[in-house]
């Protein structure tokens, strides 16, 4: 279907469509990311690598290191290039990247493909929250960018699923080439969609805009949007790219997006998605087991994913966020008091390790898990958004590449029991940083709250001094 053959969409089917196409590439991410947790369980005999946790490490964390440049990056190319063309970007190189682990004929080599996937996931996870916050009416846009955390989920489920499913043909270079399929469904499908209305007015095509705000919102709405969309626009001119994240109004934004995206892998999420089999089958559990429990972890992800999906607009970013905090620091601090009295191995618990995980998964699920990625491309403005969101993703990487590298150590030295301690405190920790830094976007337009965060800032003394210099 072509941008033309769209024109006679009705706005929710045309938004729908739009939201499920972008959103393939979270499902990418989240089954690049989740997949390699059961494969390293049977690539690690084929290709050689050692035993001692380093080269381990290395395979697993190596997509983390191409992520952070996609993050870091990927902000840029959104803002010149466009949010529709840098996700076909990503495509391609998920599908290269696919190709190319399956093939991998040793250690050297899968960590360099390892790290181009990364380039694919570090990118689609800039721009394809930043495609549907721009796409979706400002009402539902929490619902619908939820929806890219519940792909991320979905992604991360079929991975496991793929992965328990061919555990027993210890067929590793099918889990990481399966990959294939969607990226090119994104590709093609990405083909039939418009560029988002923000960047259009950016780029100078009104017109264009127009037409793609006519499929989102009624026909009275239409002219109020572009409207607003323009002034924005207008009132950033003089400030973008890089250099807009050095200006003073812009401080409080960045301190959030990158508390937001480092906490959120601070609190170990990433523990949990590489490195469940390994934990598991070190309590006992065979390999096809351990990965049979993830895969009932997996399950709990997608589930309460949905949770947010229904009340991200009806409650509120911060409620959801201050409900995960606690959820996560009371399951982690079970699972650790628990550990540490009757000792890290036995069926006892083993069971309650995949009960005090399953409980963790849904309290970030339903709340850290999207909820950060709805709120980046909100708070900040349109001139500043593609490099501030790439910052604050690039946190969320460079956070997940420290977690997942030292974390296997931390768990040799110290053990579960302590180890899941530290991510309770953590947990606990980051309730006060969001009661004191975050603001509630519920409901709002992003030019609203553009516009709120430029005449906050503006309305002191000393930032009407600096704008005016």
């Amino acid at each position: 279907m072509s941008d033309r053959s769209m024109e006679s969409s009705s706005p929710n089917r045309f938004v729908n469509i739009a939201v499920l196409t972008a959103a393939l590439g979270g499902l990418l991410y989240g089954y690049d990311t989740g997949v390699i947790s059961g494969a390293i369980l049977y690539l690690k005999q084929d290709l050689g690598i050692a035993d001692n946790g380093l080269q381990q490490g290395l395979v697993t964390s190596s997509i983390l290191i191409g992520a952070m440049i996609g993050a870091l990056t990927g902000g840029g190319l959104a803002d010149r290039t466009g949010r529709r063309k840098l996700t076909l970007i990503a495509a391609v190189i998920f599908a290269v990247g696919a190709i190319g682990c399956a093939l991998s004929p040793n250690v050297t080599v899968i960590i360099l493909f390892r790290i181009l996937l990364g380039i694919g996931v570090g990118s689609a996870s800039v721009v394809v929250p930043m495609y549907i916050s721009e796409i979706a009416p400002a009402a539902v846009r929490g619902k619908y960018t939820s929806i890219y955390e519940l792909m991320i989920t979905v992604g991360i489920l079929l991975a496991y699923i793929v992965d328990y499913g061919l555990s027993t043909l210890a067929a590793w270079r099918w889990m990481l080439g399966i990959a294939l399929l969607p990226a090119v469904v994104l590709f093609i499908a990405m083909l039939t969609l418009p560029e988002t209305p923000r960047w259009l007015v950016r780029d100078g095509r009104f017109e264009r805009a127009r037409q793609v705000l006519g499929k989102i919102h009624a026909e009275g709405e239409v002219e109020r949007e572009l409207a607003d969309i323009r002034t924005a626009e207008n009132r950033a001119r003089e400030h973008s790219g890089w250099s807009v994240l050095t200006r003073p109004w812009i401080r409080p934004a960045l301190i959030v997006g990158l508390g937001l995206t480092v906490l959120q892998q601070f609190v170990g999420i990433n523990t949990i998605i590489y490195y469940a089999p390994t934990t598991l089958a070190k309590l006992g559990l065979g390999n096809s087991a351990s990965i049979l429990a993830e895969v009932g972890i997996g399950a709990v992800n997608v589930a309460f994913t949905f949770v947010a999906i229904r009340y991200m607009d009806r409650l509120g970013r911060k409620r959801l966020l201050f409900a995960g905090s606690i959820g996560m620091a009371l399951s982690l601090f079970v699972l650790a008091v628990l550990t540490l009295i009757f000792g890290a191995s036995g069926g006892t618990v083993g069971v309650i390790t995949i009960v005090c995980l399953a409980a963790y998964i849904g309290s970030f699920a339903a709340t850290w898990g999207p909820t950060v990625w709805v709120i980046l491309p909100e708070i900040y403005p349109l001139r500043a958004r593609g490099p501030a969101v790439g910052l604050a993703t690039w946190g969320n990487w460079a956070a997940n590449f420290a977690v997942s590298l030292v974390f296997p150590i931390i768990l040799f030295t110290i053990g579960q029991g302590l180890s899941m301690l530290i991510f309770a405190i953590i947990s606990a920790l980051s309730l006060l940083f969001v009661s004191r830094f975050v603001p509630e976007t519920k409901g709002r337009s992003l030019e609203q709250i553009e516009n709120d965060l430029y005449s906050h800032v503006h309305d002191s003394p000393e930032s009407r001094k600096i704008s005016h210099s």
